[in-house]
């Protein structure tokens, strides 16, 4: 899961920093592999996990995601799925 910091955009670093600081992982935020998946077997979040990151993207960013929505799997399927959702929803 160990990804070269060259591969994370500066928005997925940005992102990939708050998911380790929300959810306090024992990770550096530049190890996250933009492509891995974040739950299962890839950063291995669960759904409390996906809740947290939620609340903290809609408090920073201002992205609104709900725990029933259609597209959470696409949305959280990895790092750099979630930031492209973020800076294609977030308030100016």
């Amino acid at each position: 899961m160990t990804a070269d910091i060259a591969t994370q955009s500066a928005e997925e670093s940005s992102l990939a920093q708050l998911i380790v600081e929300t959810l306090n992982l024992d990770q550096h935020a530049a190890a996250i592999d933009p492509e891995a998946p974040l739950h299962g077997e890839g950063l291995g979040l669960d759904s409390i996990d996906m809740l947290e990151i939620s609340l903290t993207v809609a408090q920073r960013y201002g992205v609104k995601l709900r725990a029933d929505g259609e597209g959470n799997a696409e949305i959280f399927r990895s790092l750099r799925s979630l930031n492209a959702y973020i800076q294609a929803h977030r308030e100016s």
